[in-house]
């Protein structure tokens, strides 16, 4: 009776000012973040493609070695005379510049 109803006060802004915040965030985890990966991926995916016989590669185990032969799935890599690994094309991490076995 002696109180009158409360209403809410509108700041002013508008409503789909609370939307830009989150969008925002989105907008730049992908541009931080996903964007940079996937070409960083299809880099990597590039390099593996284009393995070929004498190529210097280093593995992500630390391996360095030249490419002898390359399968569908696996590279034969020579790391010393007359020892070959075979790893998976995945694991190759690197392409080294010629040479750089030999200033080693």
């Amino acid at each position: 009776m002696f109180i009158s109803n409360a209403y809410a006060a509108t700041g002013g802004a508008p409503e789909y000012t609370q939307f830009l915040f989150p969008i925002a965030i989105v907008v730049l985890f992908y541009f931080m973040l996903i964007r940079p990966q996937m070409k960083q991926a299809k880099e990597q995916r590039k390099m593996i493609e284009a393995l070929q016989k004498g190529d210097e590669v280093s593995t992500s185990g630390g391996i360095i070695g030249t490419v002898s032969k390359v399968g569908d799935s696996f590279v034969a890599i020579e790391i010393a005379a007359g020892v070959i690994i075979n790893v998976q094309k995945p694991t190759i991490q690197t392409l080294l510049p010629k040479g750089t076995i030999k200033s080693i």
